[in-house]
């Protein structure tokens, strides 16, 4: 079986570009920068199902999504997480927090108030973020 974005997923995000593992995704959401990785494997649950050698790509990408958020934005932290419970196809957020967001200091998910940035905002953000990963050897734009 190939690799497929959940519906969800794919409703809910525009795709930035890819890693030799993952496929980076920007959420919609206006409350934050959000960028969600997912590796690109059929029926993937959990991270630790990956191959150790997959495992350790991961984080090499997780780390290059966390320096471009970091960089462009200068958040106070970084949230990183893997919920899964509505989505059950692996997906890893990579969330750029502030103290002045909506859901400070508590969680995004369920607090913010779930407005999508207009296209103009989110092709503008995709922009930035994708400049950034693009100084990635790893990374290729969409």
């Amino acid at each position: 079986m190939s690799f497929e974005l959940h519906p969800q997923l794919a409703k809910d995000t525009t795709i930035i570009g890819h890693f030799p593992l993952c496929v980076a995704l920007l959420h919609k959401d206006n409350a934050v920068p959000w960028v969600i990785l997912v590796p690109k494997r059929a029926n993937l649950k959990e991270l630790h199902h990956l191959p150790m050698q997959e495992q350790q790509q991961f984080l090499l990408e997780s780390q290059a999504v966390s320096q471009a958020l970091e960089a462009t934005f200068q958040p106070e932290k970084l949230n990183l997480g893997a919920l899964g419970n509505m989505v059950p196809q692996l997906h890893i957020h990579h969330i750029a927090r502030f103290q002045d967001d909506v859901a400070w200091p508590g969680p995004v998910w369920g607090n913010t108030k779930g407005e999508f940035r207009s296209e103009e905002e989110q092709a503008a953000l995709l922009t930035r973020i994708g400049n950034v990963l693009s100084l990635s050897k790893l990374f290729t734009r969409a």
